[in-house]
């Protein structure tokens, strides 16, 4: 009788393992959409931004992320397989399938976050001198966008307020046309409407763009390093209760 109680333990603690499995891949899988969208939403929602900063790291972050959550759609696949047919070579490598991307994403988290750390003295250094040298230069086009899209949405003009553009290369070039500051610096858009820096015309009193755009990055950060660290802590859980399924596994005869 004793030997078969402890069978029957066995059993029902193998199908505990297994459904807790089951449980967690679609967890896992949920957390996988979670990441490819944040990627995703990163990358495509203000791209063009991203020619005004000096480093990748806020580039690369977000890519590793979709990366990430392409494979965690392929692994969840191979999770719910390996646990349908209770084969260790499947869980195996199921549990460093769920490694690996568990080092991608946490990777991911910590450029995030070290990138954060230093955005506002990376803004600082670069951001005027990106707008002030090469706006509506020859081949900068995508930088010309960008600043244009930048002071529209946030509302401002300037890195650090409209006084930057008076020695910038395009205000000193005869293409400026006696702008004092670019047209995309006025409240409504009209051709040479920078020509009256008056507070009614420009984003004047509003301040400059540095404040709005590191605060804008901020967020991403944030979020990007939110999700990419706590889908890798839920998939510790993973690995774990992969482990305990694999000894289970083993010690049966199947």
């Amino acid at each position: 009788m004793t030997a078969v109680y402890k069978d029957d333990q066995e059993d029902w603690l193998t199908v505990c393992l297994k459904y807790l499995l089951f449980v967690f891949n679609f967890l896992f899988w949920v957390g996988g959409a979670a990441v490819l969208g944040v990627g995703i939403w990163t990358v495509v929602e203000k791209i063009e931004y991203l020619s005004l900063l000096a480093s990748v790291t806020f580039a690369v972050s977000a890519y590793i992320l979709i990366v990430a959550g392409g494979l965690v759609v392929v692994t969840g696949f191979l999770g719910c397989f390996a646990i349908i047919r209770e084969q260790r070579s499947c869980l195996s490598t199921y549990f460093f399938g769920l490694l690996f991307i568990f080092l991608i994403e946490l990777v991911a988290g910590v450029l995030a976050y070290v990138y954060y750390l230093r955005l506002s003295e990376e803004l600082k250094q670069h951001l005027n001198q990106t707008m002030t040298e090469n706006y509506a230069q020859p081949g900068q086009k995508a930088i010309t966008t960008a600043v244009d899209n930048l002071q529209q949405e946030f509302k401002c003009c300037g890195s650090n307020n409209f006084q930057d553009w008076k020695m910038s290369a395009y205000i000193l070039s005869e293409d400026a046309e006696n702008r004092i500051v670019p047209d995309s610096c006025c409240k409504t858009i009209t051709d040479h409407c920078g020509r009256k820096d008056h507070p009614s015309n420009i984003y004047k009193v509003e301040g400059g763009c540095i404040n709005k755009l590191e605060q804008f990055l901020a967020d991403h950060l944030l979020v990007v390093g939110a999700v990419g660290i706590g889908v890798a802590c839920l998939q510790i859980c993973g690995m774990m209760f992969t482990c305990c399924l694999y000894r289970r596994i083993k010690m049966e005869p199947y």
